[in-house]
């Protein structure tokens, strides 16, 4: 009675967690269903009095919405994945190193993390435009070939330094090298990170707004983020067509963390539980 008491509670507060984070994107749903125009309402609405569905379909009309999704699919389709290897051969690289490469290579990329990112508009500027790369897609997808973040670098190194080393040991006995180790030893073990990587890197690149804004100019290459910005400028008060906006904004996110969801469980399972 005990331990099911204790496996009741534990789902429980679960379900009251998932409830608190799952409210706000409902309420959002429900303003997007409002009369267009009608400002937020001022009480606890858990459905409005005339579901306007046709609210998704005017900022369709009102933007070329189609091509801003268009633009950032492509940006996460080529950038996500490029940083899910770079940063996965980058963490595989320093967990091989002696201590003491570890350490300062660790200390240097907590330093990174801690460097605005307003620091490096400038010289990015001027590399990019040096490149003659600015204005298209490319500025926002280069990143990636530098890992994006040096926590997804950390976040797999964390994950390599886990395994233990006797597993490395016997893979080299069997005559693997590097790459071997790291795509049929390492990355196996590492889906979990793995995952977790995926879904921070496509929400970083999906929800980018500054890097457009600076260095893309054409209409043609907005991307959504961009896009709901222009909305807000056309009508600011017209707080369901937002709300509608931000509902697509966030919907691709949800879909993946939903998908992904399976890895984060199976690696908590095969740790015991434990992070």
């Amino acid at each position: 009675m005990r331990s099911r008491f204790k496996f009741g509670l534990r789902h429980l507060a679960g379900l009251g967690l998932a409830t608190a984070f799952t409210l706000p994107l409902f309420w959002v749903i429900i303003a997007s269903l409002r009369q267009p125009g009608l400002p937020p309402s001022p009480a606890i609405q858990w459905w409005p009095t005339a579901a306007h569905w046709d609210n998704y379909l005017e900022i369709f009309r009102l933007l070329p919405l189609t091509l801003y999704i268009k633009n950032s699919l492509i940006v996460v389709a080529v950038a996500t994945p490029v940083t899910l290897v770079t940063a996965s051969v980058s963490g595989f690289s320093i967990s091989q190193l002696s201590h003491t490469w570890r350490r300062r290579l660790f200390v240097a990329s907590v330093a990174l993390l801690m460097i605005p990112g307003t620091a490096v508009w400038l010289f990015r500027y001027r590399m990019l435009n040096w490149v003659g790369l600015l204005d298209t897609l490319w500025v926002l997808i280069l990143p990636a070939f530098a890992a994006g973040n040096p926590l997804f670098v950390l976040l797999f190194y964390w994950a390599f330094r886990r395994i233990p080393a006797e597993i490395y040991e016997s893979a080299r006995l069997d005559g693997a090298g590097a790459l071997a180790l790291w795509w049929k030893i390492a990355q196996p073990l590492a889906w979990p990170t793995a995952a977790a990587v995926l879904i921070l890197a496509f929400v970083m690149y999906w929800s980018d707004f500054t890097n457009p804004v600076l260095y893309i100019y054409r209409p043609e290459l907005y991307t959504l983020p961009v896009g709901l910005q222009i909305l807000k400028q056309l009508d600011a008060t017209n707080w369901p067509l937002l709300m509608a906006a931000s509902v697509i904004m966030a919907l691709p996110v949800i879909l993946l963390f939903l998908f992904l969801q399976r890895f984060f469980l199976s690696g908590w399972r095969g740790a015991g539980g434990e992070l």
